[in-house]
């Protein structure tokens, strides 16, 4: 016999809370039943002890494998509590938590969507919204399966844009350590020999100096003015007004904010197709693929059209108030695809396509990056080299 504790309703509709032992949780839930009371939550109690104060979540690739996994079984026919009593037995660690909760939500009653919901750090409202238009339309393991595909899509894209960034990151992290290291260790026992001789040092001789006597100096005051700089700006990230500022700066700039707004039009062009393709409606499409943007500026951008297509209108000739999300010639390809009904088709298309762009502008950028961080980090070093040199050439008019 196994001891559960579970939360149920009676029949006036109040929530009831109890424990009880029996041979398993499907004779615990006819128990329940037969003192009728709907049953909610049933769960072990050495499990429930644990999932009460877990905080655990699922990792992007595990949720991705949940989704997969979840799509195929109910494919094969599985019903949904079998398939989900399967996905939890063979989890482990933070996991096994998160899919105990989902599999006792659904069971006591619960739609997907709304047990995923539950646990956002581990399901996004992207997927959330995405599954319960599958439960709506009778096509979940379409959707599940979509969602991992879509996922997997995106693990590839992060995956390349780090690789990209990875080594200017590192050329301007050897920089600033060569820097920092120079005016705060180098450049003073030049400085004390140069103070000893007398004389007049060169100007960029006296700059350099200066500069390396403010580091030693105030160099802890400055690295704890930076250090609160950071977090205070971390703070106001978290604030949607800060947030959105933030956003609609990077925009502005002049290579990265293209970057980003092919990046942003990538992930809405491939999540709409995949709806689109699953039979979801394109309204409802709209508004879960303008959340996959990832930019809020360019989110209600894309929302405020959405009101245009629900009023009849095309959806090319709703985005065109997007100019800065969608080029001239995705509209044009967009309204062709419409007139010809292949929309599902030419969107996961354009999403390859310009998925192709953003990786050559990406190595583009990058390749002109590592030239001229190389560049910058020779300049600094060989002007504080020579600023250090000049007074050692008039060595003799020093000594005099």
């Amino acid at each position: 016999m196994t001891a559960f504790v579970y939360t149920a309703v009676d029949a006036s509709g109040q929530k009831v809370q109890g424990r009880l032992t029996a041979a398993g949780r499907a004779a615990a839930l006819q128990q329940l039943r037969g003192d009728g009371l709907t049953p909610v939550r049933v769960t072990a109690a050495e499990e429930g002890q644990r999932d009460e104060g877990r905080g655990g979540s699922l990792s992007r690739r595990r949720t991705e494998s949940f989704c997969r996994e979840l799509g195929h079984l109910l494919a094969a026919g599985i019903p949904m509590s079998r398939a989900l009593r399967i996905l939890r037995r063979q989890s482990s660690g933070r996991s096994s938590g998160v899919l105990a909760a989902i599999h006792d939500d659904v069971t006591g009653g619960m739609q997907l969507a709304q047990a995923m919901a539950r646990h956002p750090r581990s399901f996004t409202r992207v997927q959330a919204a995405m599954v319960q238009a599958g439960e709506e339309g009778g096509f979940l393991d379409v959707v599940l399966g979509q969602i991992a595909d879509f996922q997997a899509h995106e693990r590839d894209l992060r995956g390349r844009i780090r690789a990209a960034l990875a080594y200017p990151a590192v050329l301007m992290t050897v920089a600033t350590g060569v820097v920092i290291f120079l005016l705060w260790y180098f450049i003073p026992k030049f400085s004390a020999m140069f103070t000893a001789m007398g004389g007049r040092l060169p100007w960029l001789t006296r700059a350099i100096v200066a500069v390396s006597d403010a580091v030693v100096q105030h160099g802890l005051v400055v690295l704890l003015v930076l250090v609160t700089a950071v977090l205070v700006a971390r703070w106001l990230l978290r604030t949607d007004a800060g947030r959105l500022a933030w956003q609609r700066a990077v925009l502005r700039l002049p290579v990265i904010g293209s970057i980003l707004a092919r990046l942003a039009m990538v992930r809405f062009c491939r999540m709409l197709g995949t709806l689109v393709a699953a039979g979801v409606p394109l309204v409802a499409s709209l508004r879960v693929a303008s959340q996959a943007i990832g930019n809020r500026v360019l989110h209600e951008a894309v929302a405020g059209s959405i009101g245009q297509v629900v009023k009849g209108g095309s959806l090319s000739r709703s985005l065109q108030s997007c100019p800065r999300l969608f080029p001239l010639a995705v509209i044009e390809t967009l309204a062709v695809a419409e007139e010809a009904g292949r929309l599902d088709t030419e969107l996961k298309r354009l999403a390859d396509v310009h998925e192709t762009e953003l990786n050559r502008s990406l190595q583009l950028a990058v390749s002109l990056a590592e030239p001229l961080l190389l560049f910058v980090m020779a300049g600094l070093v060989g002007t504080l080299v020579i600023g250090m040199l000049l007074p050692i050439f008039s060595l003799q008019d020093l000594i005099r």
